[in-house]
């Protein structure tokens, strides 16, 4: 079992900076990918950022040039730092992780909300 716990989030103005944290329960050497993923009302999850064992990063195309994912192994942690916030980037938060040995099962933060007024 892994747990996950995330922190930061909340209200910021538009072009503003937010930024999140989680940390896994597991070594790092255990995991395949973390990322995070957001859900807006009405909207399916999606992805937002994630880096994989190799160090590799993704991005959705809304976010690129904006976010920046990052990873502390000594600390089983990946950040999301969220700079130049738009209106449309609120949603909740969702911190993910994939085990090596499990690379098919995902595994869920609580959940953080980032808000950004207009």
């Amino acid at each position: 079992q892994v747990q996950l716990v995330e922190s930061g989030g909340g209200l910021v103005q538009a072009g503003g900076s937010l930024g999140l944290s989680c940390a896994a329960s597991v070594s790092i050497f255990r995991i395949n990918t973390m990322g995070w993923y957001r859900q807006a009302p009405g909207k399916q999850r999606e992805l937002v950022a994630a880096i994989m064992i190799s160090g590799r990063k993704n991005y959705a195309d809304s976010v690129k040039g904006r976010f920046t994912i990052s990873r502390d192994n000594a600390k089983s942690t990946v950040y999301l730092q969220m700079d130049s916030l738009k209106p449309e980037d609120t949603a909740v938060y969702y911190c993910n992780v994939r085990l090596i040995s499990l690379a098919d099962y995902d595994y869920w933060g609580q959940g953080t909300q980032v808000t950004v007024s207009s």
